[in-house]
């Protein structure tokens, strides 16, 4: 694969750099990601020397970066956890069934209610029948 050069820009320098052809977008990427660290030290602290502004720029990268992936490791610890608990949990014996019990009314009950059912509505039209009368 060929070489080319790209031109970046870092705290108000540019510098040209060489990468592998089709790879440009990755080193503009990092060049802005070390742009913005440097400008913050320019802001805080002014001009200064080119390897000095490199050198702290890319120490706080790589704080950030150490940063991050100490909590990708905890993320990838939780995650272990977690996926432990569920194969745990997927091996576990499925629970045995509960014993639901349905009570069953007898049928002379089913049959004794609709007769008083039948009854009251029976007093009830006998009441109203007086009551228009």
């Amino acid at each position: 694969m060929s070489q080319m050069e790209v031109q970046i820009t870092v705290g108000g320098r540019t510098f040209d750099v060489a990468c592998q052809q089709g790879e440009e977008q990755y080193l503009l990427t990092a060049a802005r990601m070390l742009d913005t660290e440097a400008q913050v030290l320019v802001d805080q602290i002014g001009r200064m020397p080119e390897s000095r502004m490199l050198l702290m720029a890319g120490l706080m990268l790589a704080d950030k970066t150490a940063g991050l992936e100490d909590r990708l490791r905890a993320a990838e610890d939780k995650l272990g956890e977690m996926s432990d608990e569920l194969r745990e949990l997927r091996e576990r014996p499925a629970p045995a069934p509960e014993k639901v019990e349905v009570p069953v009314v007898p049928r002379s009950v089913t049959d004794t209610l609709a007769e008083l059912a039948a009854r009251a509505e029976a007093v009830a039209e006998e009441v109203e029948g007086k009551a228009t009368s």
